[in-house]
């Protein structure tokens, strides 16, 4: 189990460090002159020269790499140009909202498909009509499935805010503004998570040791919960895995339709303000985030089945 932990360690540091890399080369074909965005057009060549040589531009794409490559490492993801403040101090105000609306989202995709799974094989009737519930929130974007929520449950009914974040400092309150974003999330990937915790489950249902519980005796809801919950969840983890990739990207348009201080408006702002040195800590860490999320869908597929750690 240690050289398993090991391995699945020092490959996503690979792939940390290549997502960064390529970070780093995609910023430098980016169209766009963050010196102009800064100066304007009218300013003088001498002020331009001045403002390149502050931001480090001037210097070659290599030496610009070695040095960001450098500061990363010491956990140095330098100063933004719009808001003249660390990337880093950025990045952990936003951060928190950010991750706590990914994780509200995923938690209620799980909730809601993993029970409607289980009522879609009890019940033949259900299972129609929740296949194709799920197959229309699955063909709806995400966008305007929010935009739907905003007006059905803030406008026509006022029964959540519709836009802002109060803070954690009243958590009550956090939870009632970031319901609606949480919910947007949830059913735009619970139709994903129910069809394939509902294939799982029918997979497993045709197994000779469902048969031999069936002969048993045993009622056909508790065969579902014991029996056949376990071996059905390790295909339901992977999707997770990337799911939760999924939902921190999703969440920047969420965040963007429900006005929420979070990630997605930050990303919105450097983008176009040219904003190069905190682009390259949002990608950084949206990307070490999704690798975060993979590992740990690698280390717990691993302990539900330890044929895995040893392959």
């Amino acid at each position: 189990m240690r050289s398993f932990l090991l391995r699945r360690v020092l490959l996503a540091l690979a792939t940390l460090w290549l997502a960064s890399s390529l970070v780093f080369l995609f910023l430098l074909f980016l169209p766009g002159d963050p010196v102009q965005a800064i100066l304007g057009l009218e300013a003088s060549p001498a002020a331009r020269q001045a403002l390149e040589r502050a931001l480090g531009l001037d210097k070659p794409p290599w030496e610009r790499y070695a040095d960001w490559l450098t500061r990363t490492l010491r956990l140095d993801l330098g100063e933004s140009i719009r808001y003249g403040k660390p990337v880093g101090e950025l990045l952990e105000e936003r951060l928190s909202l950010t991750l706590g609306l990914v994780l509200l989202g995923l938690g209620g995709a799980l909730f809601l498909a993993l029970p409607l799974a289980l009522l879609a094989l009890r019940f033949p009737f259900w299972d129609l009509a929740l296949t194709g519930l799920m197959a229309l929130l699955q063909s709806v974007p995400t966008f305007f499935l929010g935009v739907v929520l905003l007006y059905a449950l803030a406008v026509h009914l006022p029964l959540f805010p519709a836009s802002g974040f109060p803070g954690f400092s009243s958590p009550w309150e956090a939870l009632r503004h970031l319901f609606l974003p949480a919910l947007t999330l949830a059913l735009s990937r619970a139709a994903i998570l129910f069809r394939m915790a509902r294939g799982s489950l029918l997979e497993v249902m045709g197994q000779d040791y469902i048969r031999t519980a069936r002969a048993k005796g045993i009622s056909e809801g508790w065969v579902l919960l014991k029996h056949a919950l376990r071996p059905a969840s390790l295909p339901l983890i992977t999707v997770l895995g990337l799911e939760g990739g999924f939902l921190l990207t999703g969440a920047v348009v969420v965040e963007v339709v429900f006005a929420l201080p979070g990630m997605g408006s930050l990303a919105l702002t450097a983008l176009e303000a040219r904003d190069y040195p905190l682009l390259q800590g949002l990608v950084l860490v949206m990307a070490a985030l999704i690798v975060l999320f993979n590992l740990l869908v690698d280390l717990l597929y691993g302990l539900l089945d330890p044929r895995v750690a040893y392959a």
